[in-house]
C-alpha cells in the first residue's frame, strides 16, 4: 500500500529519482522538506501502531540540517519491550511495508518502504526504548545537529566512502561505524 501524500513530497523534494536503489550510494545537498516526509510518515505509522509506540523520531543524516546525505528518511521507533516490536512490525508490514529483518544490535527491526521495486525510500528501525541504539540515535543526532567541526568531519567521511563504495551500501555503512562509535564514546564517557 502506498501513502499518495508521502510519495508526492519525496517526489517534489528529491525530483525525478525517489530514494535510492537498493544496494547504492548517492549523496545529496540536506532538503528542509525532509522533515515534512519525515512528519507525513510518523502520521501514517502512529496510524498503524500508535497505540503501542513510545517514541517515533527522525533520525540519520536526512534529520540534521546542512549535512549532506542519502536521499533516504531513517525513522526510529521506541517500544517498551521486544514483545511490541514484534507487534509493530506485523501491523506494518500489513500496512505495506516491507520486512528487513532483525538486525539486532545493528540496527534493531528493520522494516522499510520502497517507491517503486529496489528503490528505497525510508528505512524503520523500531528498538526497545531500553536498548543503547536507541540512545545512540538520539546522542548521534543531536551531536551533528549541534556540533558543526563534528558535522563536516562527518560529511567529509562520507563523501570518500560514497566514492568508494558508490554499489556497495554495507560497506559504506561500516565505513562509518568507527566514527560514530569514537563520536558517542565521548559523548557518552
Amino acid at each position: 500500500m502506498k501513502n499518495k501524500s508521502t510519495e508526492a513530497a519525496i517526489k517534489q523534494t528529491l525530483g525525478i529519482e525517489t530514494g535510492l536503489k537498493q544496494g547504492s550510494v548517492r549523496l545529496i545537498n540536506y532538503k528542509p522538506e525532509w522533515k515534512d516526509i519525515f512528519q507525513s510518515e510518523a502520521d501514517r505509522i502512529r496510524a498503524c501502531v500508535g497505540d503501542i509506540t513510545l517514541q517515533i523520531e527522525h533520525v540519520g543524516s536526512t534529520s540534521v540540517p546542512g549535512l549532506i546525505a542519502k536521499p533516504i528518511i531513517d525513522i526510529a521507533i521506541a517500544v517498551e519491550s521486544r514483545k511490541d516490536m514484534f507487534l509493530v512490525v506485523e501491523r506494518l508490514l500489513n500496512a505495506g511495508y516491507i520486512d528487513g529483518g532483525d538486525q539486532g544490535r545493528d540496527g534493531g527491526y528493520l522494516v522499510e518502504r520502497d517507491s517503486s521495486p529496489g528503490v528505497r525510500i525510508l528505512y524503520i528501525h523500531i528498538v526497545e526504548k531500553t536498548d543503547v541504539q536507541w540512545r545512540n540515535y538520539i546522542t548521534f543526532r543531536d551531536c551533528l545537529r549541534s556540533d558543526k567541526d563534528i558535522r563536516n568531519k562527518y560529511a567529509h567521511l562520507k563523501i570518500i566512502l560514497a566514492k568508494r563504495f558508490p554499489q556497495d551500501r554495507k560497506s559504506y555503512t561500516a565505513g562509518k561505524a568507527e566514527f560514530i562509535k569514537n563520536i558517542l564514546s565521548k559523548i557518552i564517557a
